[in-house]
């Protein structure tokens, strides 16, 4: 079954050339089922971009898909048009009274900024507080992971020497959790960020368990026990060329960046990126939808209650 996006997002078009079954909210109105209702709350600067590769994850599942993109606030993002925020987000506002199975919250620039420097802050704490009431479960990716982190348990990130980027080799911790259902015992992923969060604060969370981790990069998915909370530190999201474009951003704003690791062929960047993730990527994202998600929302979204 597809996904259900506005029938003029510019996603569309890109997701339907590349044979993903999408369909626009006129078709879906038609279809007599209960579909799954995801929010997708996008922190990221290029929203078009972000959203592309999100929705192209959430695309690989038999389940029909409701999406709601949702904006933190009414900042007129730098790299995305507001004609496009206007059309297709959300208020926060808007949808605070209604449930979701699941959320999504993307990452965002600001690793190097205090928590509570965050000019949206209060409002993201709001919303991390809301989520947990109202969503069903809620993944959270890279700079949003710590952020949830930090707000939920007081675990606090450390910065790094030098940002993560590349690509890295990751071995299944929980090998019988659902969300592993299919991965091969090691396996690779995409990271880029300034912070880091040790393993054993994860483990000295109660009813928090980690699902997969890196010797390098360091802990990549953990979540509770009740599957209502996924923290995601990297980027399975990620198109082929990402990290290539963000390595030639910071090189033209001269901040001397470190070349991603395991990314481009023979460490080469006048080569090829290698692109290894994607499978378990997509698979990622599918189980999340299947097993936590789709395996344990209430039919009736009325009835969601934190557990």
């Amino acid at each position: 079954m597809p996904i259900n996006i506005p029938s003029n997002l510019p996603a569309l078009d890109v997701l339907l050339k590349e044979n993903i079954f999408a369909i626009d909210s006129n078709r879906a109105d038609s279809q007599n089922i209960r579909p799954l209702e995801v929010g997708i709350l996008n922190l990221m600067p290029n929203k078009i971009e972000t959203e592309i590769q999100i929705l192209r994850l959430l695309s690989n599942t038999p389940i029909q898909i409701n999406v709601d993109l949702i904006r933190i606030d009414e900042t007129i993002p730098k790299n995305t048009p507001k004609s496009h925020m206007d059309a297709f987000y959300h208020e926060f506002s808007q949808v605070a009274d209604k449930n979701y199975d699941g959320w999504i919250v993307t990452g965002a620039p600001l690793g190097l900024l205090e928590y509570e420097d965050v000019k949206y802050w209060n409002k993201m704490t709001e919303l991390l507080d809301w989520a947990r009431e109202n969503v069903q479960s809620t993944m959270f990716l890279c700079w949003a992971a710590h952020a949830a982190m930090y707000h939920y348990y007081g675990v606090q990130r450390q910065l790094r020497d030098s940002k993560l980027s590349g690509v890295f080799e990751h071995s299944v911790e929980q090998p019988n959790d659902e969300l592993m259902r299919g991965f091969d015992p090691l396996f690779w992923a995409p990271h880029s960020r300034v912070g880091e969060i040790l393993r054993s604060d994860y483990e000295s969370v109660d009813g928090l368990s980690v699902i997969a981790h890196s010797e390098i990069a360091g802990t990549y998915i953990s979540a509770t026990d009740d599957r209502r909370l996924v923290f995601v530190t990297g980027h399975p999201e990620y198109d082929a060329s990402t990290l290539q474009q963000e390595y030639e951003r910071d090189l033209a704003a001269d901040l001397n960046p470190q070349l991603p690791q395991s990314y481009f062929i023979n460490d080469d960047p006048q080569q090829e990126p290698m692109v290894r993730w994607k499978s378990h990527g997509s698979l990622l994202l599918t189980n999340w939808l299947n097993y936590y998600v789709y395996q344990n929302t209430p039919y009736d979204l009325t009835q969601l209650r934190r557990k």
